[in-house]
């Protein structure tokens, strides 16, 4: 190692000329002189093989596998050195191999011969030999590309979000169309079969007892819409609504039954009947003739509506109370309330009939949940008076022959209430009662005519006012002023002249 820095050392030493000729032979003779040629010839080998194996050679950073710098060089040295220089001047060594780049090569020597000027061989002893320079790339380059690489990376990133972000927004409205198509679909099935069930449903009601040898056919003449035999025989009003129509029975002037079905074709109304269970109802107004029917007022329903009636409907708030069980006799069951005009009323319209038939305890078990009120009354508000009501709850289709009892009520109390008469004793009370409120009614008449003309002069009188104030002064002066004259004569008394 000691020799190969010596080496090194005496290498970056510019080369000395050769003596000349004539004193050559002479320093030839002396053994000095022999070992200096020796050392420059060892240099010279050094020289032509440290810039080959720096340049094939990696390159590495300062500091950095200073083993492996150091036993490079040592490989060179294995070579075999060469013979000795003979007496006679030998040729300039050869031209460095092609593949070398000579300028390095000379600006390396340069560099390495002025660095060596100022080199302290005691520090520095051990460092591999430097390396021929590189060609750097600008920093305002490197700068440049990096700032290239940041906003394409930064672009891509930002692509790469929009394009996530318009796929899961996509995907959303895919998601919202499925289930508007979905629920058009849901929407149309559930309109045609509801429609459809709506329909089966009163056809159903209107053969079992509208049809031939029925009950409203043999108890009215007319059925149906029409005047023919082929008429029919209901009328649909909507796809949840649908009337019958029957007349010419005594007693009464004709009945239409309104069959007010769940709105099955409306699928946000079916779903709501899932929360809120309702039912199919039948709705019959009988029109009594006038001197048909006595003073009645009477109703019969379940205690909860009973008493929701009897605070909303205006016959029942001025005439009927609430009844209770009469003593002594059959009554009906625990879960209807009666409602009448006196006891006498109430105990003749719950016949023993009716209680075995419907509302007595046995039949009300099969029959109370198709039944849910029965409204009589001569005082009923409208344009007819004097009506009967009834209101049932409807079966499905496969049972719809289970409220035949039911229906068999209306021409019963049909020509019940037709030949009913009152005693005297009662008929007095119900004429006094119908006196009173006839009174009551008239003197709400009257005041609800005074508001009314109170209300029409104000009216007036603002509309006048409204004028004056548009007119001029000298107009409303002269005005005045006749009022004034108008007023000094009346103030004047009145005299009679008589001749003699």
């Amino acid at each position: 190692m000691n020799q190969l820095s010596d080496n090194l050392r005496s290498n970056q030493t510019p080369p000395k000329p050769p003596p000349p000729p004539s004193s050559f032979l002479s320093m030839m003779l002396s053994h000095d002189l022999l070992y200096m040629i020796i050392l420059f010839s060892i240099s010279s080998l050094l020289l032509h093989h440290l810039p080959l194996s720096s340049a094939s050679s990696p390159h590495h950073f300062e500091g950095f596998d200073a083993d492996e710098a150091e036993e490079t060089p040592t490989s060179h040295t294995l070579l075999p050195s060469p013979s000795p220089p003979t007496t006679t001047l030998s040729p300039p060594p050869p031209p460095p191999p092609p593949h070398h780049n000579p300028p390095l090569q000379e600006s390396s020597k340069s560099s390495s011969a002025s660095a060596f000027e100022y080199w302290d061989e005691d520090e520095f002893e051990g460092l591999p030999s430097p390396s021929p320079p590189t060609q750097s790339v600008p920093s305002e380059i490197l700068e440049k590309l990096d700032a290239d690489n940041e906003s394409g990376l930064d672009s891509f990133t930002d692509l790469n979000d929009g394009l996530s972000e318009n796929l899961h927004k996509g995907v959303w409205f895919y998601y919202v169309e499925i289930i508007s198509v979905l629920f058009l679909v849901m929407f149309l099935i559930n309109y045609f079969s509801g429609k459809k069930e709506n329909e089966k449903l009163a056809l159903a009601w209107a053969m079992k007892f509208a049809a031939k040898d029925s009950i409203f056919d043999k108890n009215f003449s007319l059925l149906g819409v029409g005047e023919g035999d082929d008429s029919p025989l209901l009328l649909k009003e909507g796809q949840s609504s649908f009337k019958f129509y029957a007349s010419g029975r005594r007693f009464c002037q004709g009945l239409v039954a309104t069959l007010e079905l769940k709105s099955r074709h409306d699928l946000i109304s079916r779903m709501y009947d899932v929360v809120v269970p309702c039912k199919d109802e039948v709705t019959v107004e009988v029109f009594m003739n006038d001197d048909a029917m006595d003073h009645v007022v009477f109703v019969l329903a379940r205690k909860k509506m009973a008493k929701t009636m009897q605070r909303e409907v205006s016959d029942l708030q001025r005439f009927a109370g609430l009844m209770a069980p009469i003593s002594g006799r059959k009554w009906v069951a625990d879960e209807l309330a009666v409602i009448g005009e006196s006891k006498e009323v109430a105990g003749d319209m719950i016949t023993e009939a009716v209680l075995d038939q419907v509302f007595g305890d046995k039949a009300f078990e099969k029959l109370g949940k198709y039944f849910i009120s029965m409204h009589f009354s001569d005082q009923h508000l409208g344009s007819h008076k004097k009506m009967l009501i009834f209101k049932f709850a409807m079966p499905n289709v496969n049972h719809i022959a289970d409220m035949t009892p039911l229906v068999a009520l209306v021409p019963y109390y049909i020509d019940f209430i037709g030949r009913y008469k009152l005693s005297s004793h009662a008929r007095s009370k119900t004429e006094a009662a119908r006196q009173k409120v006839a009174q009551e009614i008239h003197k709400e008449l009257l005041s609800a005519r005074q508001e009314d003309m109170k209300k029409r002069k104000a009216e007036q009188r603002k509309k006048l006012e409204e004028a004056e104030a548009q007119l001029s002064a000298e107009f409303v002066r002269k005005r005045e002023a006749k009022e004034r004259a108008r007023q000094m004569k009346k103030a004047v008394p009145k005299m009679k002249m008589t001749r003699n």
